[in-house]
């Protein structure tokens, strides 16, 4: 069995696994967003700000946007490492991804628990 370094010790079902329950996640929360804008009828400032003001919309949005970050991250290396056969690349390539998912995770922390 072959192991590479950015591989970090996972493997393909364990890669499968968390696509599919990352997937499963996403889906849930876009019903719950798409529910929210059917059932609500006209939407408010008032109503805007108590959707997202609500402990269990923040808590299951950040782990959405956590989920959404696992869910590229997993896909991104998996192109890369098909398809950029130069590693001194590939290692800098998923860099920059990494530092994009970063970035989007605590930008999308201060957003939702900010002032």
């Amino acid at each position: 069995m072959v192991k590479h370094v950015s591989s970090v010790g996972r493997n393909g079902v364990h890669d499968f696994l968390l696509i599919r329950a990352t997937a499963i996640i996403m889906a849930l929360y876009t019903l719950y967003l798409v529910c929210f804008f059917v059932f609500s009828g006209t939407i408010t400032y008032e109503l805007w700000s108590h959707f997202w003001g609500s402990l269990f919309t923040k808590i299951f949005t950040m782990l959405t946007l956590s989920c959404v970050l696992i869910h590229g991250w997993i896909g991104l290396w998996q192109v890369l490492t098909d398809y950029v056969k130069q590693v001194l690349l590939r290692g800098l390539l998923q860099l920059l991804v990494v530092t994009a998912l970063l970035g989007y995770f605590f930008s999308g922390l201060f957003v939702l628990w900010g002032v």
